[in-house]
C-alpha cells in the first residue's frame, strides 16, 4: 500500500516521453491515482530532452520508437543532463536484446505495453524507492537470456536492432521505412551495415536470421 507523502514534501516529477496521444492519455489517467505526482509530457525526443534539462524530473518514462530518435539512444544524454533521473523504458519491444541494452545504458526499469497497465505505476513506485523494476514479460525474457549464449546483436545500434526486429516480422524495406519514418535508401543502407556487422552474406540469409531470432526471443 502506498503511503502519501508529508504535506511539505516535494511532488515527484514524472516526464513521459511518448509520441502516441492515446498512450499518453492512458498514462496520465494512471498517474492521476498518485496525487503527489507532477506529470509532464513530451511527444518527441527533442521535446523530451529539453524538458529533462529544464525540469530535472525524478522519473522519465521513455518510449523506444519516437518520431525523431530511438529512445534507447537518448538514455546517455538524458542521464548526462540529469544524473539523478531514473529512467523506465516503456516499449512494445519484449526481445531480450532491447531489455539488456536498456539496462546497460542506465535504465532502472523496463515495462512493455503488453503488460498489465498497473505495472507502470508499480515500476514508478519501485524506482522512486531506489529499486530496479522489470515487468513480468521482460523479467522472464531476461532470466532466460542469462542461460543462453552471448547476444549476437550486442554491437548493433538501437536503430539496427529495430530493423532486425521488423525483418523478423516479415516486413520489406519499404514497410520498415514507413514504420520507422526513414527513407527507403536509409533502411537499405542499414541492412547493408547489418550484413557486415553480423557476418551475413546475403539479404535472404539476414531475413532468415531475423525470423529465427524473433522466434527464439518469443519462446
Amino acid at each position: 500500500m502506498m503511503v502519501a507523502p508529508l504535506a511539505d514534501e516535494k511532488p515527484a516529477r514524472i516526464l513521459l516521453v511518448e509520441d502516441h496521444p492515446i498512450v499518453r492519455d492512458g498514462c496520465r489517467r494512471l498517474f492521476g491515482r498518485r496525487p503527489h505526482f507532477e506529470i509532464h509530457e513530451a511527444a518527441s525526443a527533442e521535446a523530451g530532452a529539453a524538458l529533462n534539462a529544464a525540469l530535472k524530473p525524478d522519473i522519465i518514462i521513455l518510449d523506444v520508437e519516437l518520431p525523431d530518435a530511438t529512445g534507447l539512444d537518448m538514455i546517455p544524454d538524458l542521464l548526462r543532463d540529469n544524473s539523478a533521473a531514473r529512467i523506465i523504458v516503456f516499449s512494445m519491444y519484449e526481445a531480450r536484446s532491447f531489455v539488456t541494452r536498456a539496462l546497460q545504458l542506465g535504465a532502472r526499469g523496463y515495462v512493455t505495453k503488453n503488460d498489465d497497465p498497473d505495472m507502470i505505476l508499480q515500476a514508478t513506485d519501485k524506482v522512486l524507492a531506489g529499486d530496479l523494476y522489470l515487468g513480468r514479460t521482460v523479467a522472464q525474457t531476461l532470466a532466460l537470456s542469462e542461460r543462453q549464449e552471448p547476444d549476437p546483436l550486442r554491437n548493433l545500434t538501437e536503430r539496427e536492432r529495430e530493423v532486425v526486429s521488423h525483418l523478423g516480422q516479415g516486413m520489406n524495406i519499404g514497410e520498415i521505412a514507413q514504420a520507422l519514418s526513414l527513407s527507403y535508401k536509409t533502411v537499405a543502407n542499414l541492412i547493408s551495415a547489418l550484413k557486415q556487422k553480423l557476418g551475413i552474406a546475403t539479404s535472404a540469409a539476414l531475413i532468415k536470421f531475423a525470423v529465427e531470432r524473433r522466434n527464439k526471443d518469443n519462446r
